[in-house]
């Protein structure tokens, strides 16, 4: 292994979507928040076509104007109690495990970032037993709707003697690519999760069907 493993990139995964197949218990939950103010449930299909960050906007989309304060802090409310009941029976992406575990015992660093809360992620993450993989596990702190990009910010200061430059950040949303140009980091987005391809292929970054094929990408693109 020796010096091969100081060439190998360095992984920054999201969690939601990308590791996490939560897709059902993301729609389940937006659908819970959209019935609090009279919006018809809306499929997977449509939710890949129409989400965006910030999160109020996304809602401008489907409800035609953007939601008032209130109204947001009951949706916010309602997704998150309703995600969190739905979560426990998401697993996690086909082949993720398999893929953390190889990447590590081949000499790889990665870590995880997340807008999940971070209080509420590190132990749903240890509940899944993918912890020891990573170097860092890093959620969400302060308020939630925002983008990632002053948290990869903070993700990136953070572990100490990784350079941007063998960085490759792997999502399923726009937002990862956009929070990876920010720390001049590179971005593959994958498929599985939140966005249809056409809106990821917009970001003009890779875009790949699955995670093992997100990573092999990374490994070169950090040469």
């Amino acid at each position: 292994m020796g010096t091969h493993g100081k060439h190998r990139a360095h992984l920054i995964w999201d969690w939601n979507g990308t590791l996490l197949d939560d897709n059902a218990a993301v729609v389940g939950a937006t659908n819970a928040a959209f019935g609090e103010v009279g919006l018809e449930p809306i499929t997977l299909e449509q939710y890949r076509e129409m989400y965006c960050i910030p999160i109020p906007r996304f809602y401008e989309r489907l409800m035609g104007r953007l939601p008032t304060e209130a109204e947001w802090e009951r949706m916010d409310g309602i997704f998150h109690r309703y995600y969190t009941e739905q979560r426990a029976a998401c697993g996690l992406t086909e082949g993720a495990e398999e893929l953390l575990a190889g990447w590590r015992l081949g000499g790889g660093s990665q870590s995880l970032l997340s807008m999940y809360g971070h209080d509420q992620l590190v132990p749903v993450v240890r509940g899944y037993g993918i912890e020891r993989h990573f170097v860092r596990v890093d959620g969400r702190t302060g308020p939630s709707g925002g983008s990632k990009a002053l948290h990869m910010e903070r993700h990136l200061a953070a572990l100490d003697g990784i350079s941007p430059e063998r960085t490759v950040v792997i999502g399923d949303a726009v937002d990862d690519a956009v929070a990876a140009a920010h720390v001049g980091a590179k971005a593959v987005l994958y498929t599985g999760g939140s966005h249809s391809r056409a809106s990821l292929e917009a970001a003009g970054v890779p875009v790949v069907d699955s995670l093992a094929e997100a990573a092999e990408l990374a490994e070169g693109m950090a040469g």
